[in-house]
């Protein structure tokens, strides 16, 4: 029997959308016909309570790909404060192959997802470099657009990875810097060796944080709808003006999450009439009744915070920054963008894969 095709999928930066990619390129190639395999090596969402894999990020992928327990595997090592100090008193002779926890997973191409970093996990030998170069594996890049800093980091990674390099996925890409990316950015990498297989536009959606995200986020008490909790939040927005200057900015957002005093009952009232997601209401006032009704009436989640309203705005702000792909409605979007905007038979081309005769 031959051995599976490998795969190592990396970033430079954490939350540049390797978890996305790989549900998009997996969905692909199962489109053909193809069996896949999936890993991640080095874990670092512990998923409490999950007995057959530890690992959320992995759990999401295993379930929505419907990979058998031959398909995937546990981490082999998990990242956290507790372990972390373990490897450390081992010393620089720790060393932990990963040639077995591969070789175990099942498909005509095993996809591993690597760390979030170049650096995370070289303490333990599971760097992404090290990892490539342990498995002499290919590896594709997913990078999250950045009009200044992109060419460089790329070229450090060609540098690091050498041949290894199999090609970059451009994720997050503004409408205005579309034209940039593809009459300059993308000519330019592909004359240095390096091949770009994805651009990916901006989605707002993606970006997007469901409301019982926020509210585990802020550990906020729900006061109303609470079956509504994943409605998802597109951006956020401060009630702290006169209700009339508030409702024409209110009427600019879409999908929002407003915060707002619990005193503010007009703001309250003005954010309800307009795309609101959730309203969250800060110090130690509790609406009034008649809002409550209202935002019953439309079906919008009211969160109380025992914050004020900076603390809150800033750890909302850190939950845009640090959106995870875990929603279905999220899931439907990749796959349509990965569709549209990334060369899957490129990838296969390179990887010398072929569709099963069955879907050829």
């Amino acid at each position: 029997m031959a051995q599976a095709k490998r795969l190592l999928v990396g970033s430079t930066a954490a939350y540049s959308g390797k978890s996305a990619v790989i549900l998009g390129i997996a969905h692909q190639l199962q489109g053909q016909g193809l069996q896949i395999g999936y890993g991640k090596p080095l874990g670092t969402y512990p998923n409490v309570g999950t007995a057959a894999i530890s690992d959320a990020d992995v759990q999401f992928i295993a379930d929505n790909l419907k990979l058998s327990p031959q398909q995937t595997k546990a981490p082999l090592l998990t990242l956290d404060e507790t372990n972390f100090i373990q490897y450390l008193k081992q010393g620089a002779g720790f060393h932990l192959s990963i040639h077995g926890y591969v070789d175990e997973l099942a498909g005509d191409l095993v996809i591993l997802e690597g760390p979030a970093t170049l650096s995370e996990g070289r303490l333990l030998n599971l760097s992404l470099v090290q990892m490539a170069t342990e498995l002499d594996t290919s590896v594709l890049l997913v990078t999250r657009y950045h009009p200044v800093a992109l060419v460089d980091e790329l070229l450090n990674v060609q540098q690091a990875l050498g041949d290894r390099l199999l090609g970059v996925v451009i994720n997050d890409i503004p409408p205005t810097d579309q034209g940039l990316v593809t009459e300059q950015i993308v000519p330019y990498l592909e004359a240095q060796g390096i091949a770009v297989l994805g651009q990916i536009p901006r989605n707002s959606l993606l970006r997007s944080v469901s409301v019982r995200e926020i509210a585990t986020q802020l550990q906020a008490k729900v006061l109303c709808r609470s079956n509504r909790l994943d409605l998802m939040v597109e951006t956020l927005t401060i009630g702290a003006m006169n209700v009339n200057s508030a409702l024409e900015y209110f009427r600019k957002g879409r999908n929002m999450a407003v915060v707002t005093g619990g005193d503010r009952s007009e703001l309250q009232l003005a954010a309800l009439e307009t795309s609101t997601n959730c309203l969250i209401l800060t110090g130690h006032s509790a609406p009034q009744d008649f809002i409550l009704s209202r935002a019953d009436d439309l079906e919008i989640p009211i969160l109380s915070v025992d914050l004020d309203t900076l603390t809150t705005v800033e750890i909302v702000d850190r939950a845009f920054g640090q959106v995870r792909l875990q929603e279905p409605i999220k899931v439907q979007c990749i796959q349509e963008l990965m569709q549209s905007h990334f060369d899957i038979y490129r990838l296969m081309t390179t990887l010398g894969l072929e569709p099963s005769p069955v879907n050829a």
